[in-house]
């Protein structure tokens, strides 16, 4: 390892787990010297596979407080259930590891406000903490981001988002954490939706109000929703329809739709796919074609610039995380905030929350009542 690279410790060597490995390997300033996982065989597979690759074999590790005192380690990764995030991440920061925690943050709002103080209080030792939300850092996001920073779309008055995708039966039934409150913290909205709520919040703003149902529809043996739908007052006063299911045979896309007074714009399966602002005039069709003229070569112009990582390994997925880890090592290098703050995920996390409590009393919740712990006592349930 150069003096320039910054060591990276996997914890929890899963799926997602393999993800991370895999976006960590497309950036010269991040090497993994570690792996943390309860099941031995686990993290041997994934150093067998990094070895394999002709790099040096990560240290293995079963319990977190042995990693952290492994010097070589300089930056944390939390890829467990959902459930053991938070006692996690507050180990990383006091040990004053940089710190990545997989989404969604945590089951508990409670928790999750815990190392949201512990995140602001390493800040000040230069300690950087993020949770993923790699779709901000899509192309797309990107030029929804910097339109709405620029007014181009006016007042925005509405948005319609929806997750629907499908996971079967033994998605649920492979892991006995997944599908319970008390270590997945919700179903389709929690797990598979929380990404576009993010979105959603980081476009329109904050919540005022959420009126939601939730539901188990189409699978077995599982506590937490598969289908959720709400809809959202923010503080602007724009409006929002909220839509998350894992029951949509055979998936469709996640889609986000934007629409204001001055210009609207379509996320439809990561891809920029509508674009118009009154500024320009015309409009960018289906996939960012068709239109022509300015407004047309100026998206089309950043959804190429944009396109600036060629991954190794694309079975994974990784280029969202890749642009992710990039703004991350920003901040550690110029002792700046992430682009996703621990402060955000809490926001996504309270608005998911929100919906859940909505659901279970059978009335609209306000938002900041929701955040400043009203409901906590409220034992949430999908269905009646």
């Amino acid at each position: 390892m150069t003096t320039d690279q910054l060591g990276v410790a996997i914890v929890g060597c899963g799926t997602i787990g393999r993800t991370h490995v895999a976006a960590v390997d497309e950036l010269d300033e991040l090497k993994v010297v570690a792996l943390v996982d309860e099941i031995t065989l686990a993290s041997a597979v994934f150093a067998d596979a990094i070895e394999a690759q002709g790099k040096p074999r990560p240290t293995t590790y079963v319990k977190l407080a042995d990693v952290l005192a492994d010097p070589a380690v300089d930056l944390v990764v939390v890829a467990t259930p959902t459930g053991l995030h938070i006692d996690q991440g507050i180990a990383v920061l006091a040990a004053s590891k940089h710190l990545i925690i997989e989404k969604p943050l945590d089951v508990d709002l409670t928790r999750a406000q815990g190392i949201e103080t512990a995140s602001l209080a390493a800040a000040e030792r230069g300690v950087v903490a993020s949770v993923i939300s790699q779709h901000r850092f899509d192309p797309a996001s990107q030029i929804v981001a910097n339109a709405l920073a620029s007014d181009r779309f006016g007042r925005l008055t509405s948005a319609i988002v929806s997750v629907a995708w499908w996971r079967s039966q033994g998605y649920y039934d492979a892991g006995d954490w997944r599908g319970t409150w008390a270590m997945d913290g919700g179903g389709a909205l929690m797990n598979q939706g929380v990404h576009t709520v993010d979105l959603l919040l980081w476009f329109m703003g904050r919540p005022v109000e959420i009126y939601a149902h939730i539901g188990v529809l189409a699978h077995e043996r599982i506590e937490v929703e598969d289908t959720a739908v709400a809809t959202i007052v923010f503080e602007s006063g724009a409006l929002a329809v909220l839509h998350a299911t894992t029951s949509a045979y055979p998936a469709l896309t996640a889609r986000v739709q934007l629409m204001g007074s001055a210009g609207s714009a379509v996320i439809d399966g990561d891809q920029l796919t509508y674009f118009h602002a009154a500024d320009a005039g015309e409009d960018v069709g289906p996939m960012g074609l068709g239109g022509g003229g300015n407004q047309a070569a100026e998206v089309l112009g950043l959804i190429e610039a944009s396109r600036d990582i060629v991954v190794k390994d694309p079975t994974t997925y990784p280029a969202g995380h890749v642009r992710q880890y990039q703004d991350i090592l920003r901040a550690i290098h110029a002792g700046a905030e992430p682009g996703v703050r621990v402060s955000d995920a809490v926001l996504a996390l309270a608005a998911v929350r929100a919906v859940y409590v909505s659901s279970t009393l059978g009335r609209p919740v306000l938002f900041d009542d929701v955040v400043a712990g009203r409901y906590n006592k409220v034992r949430v349930k999908a269905g009646k």
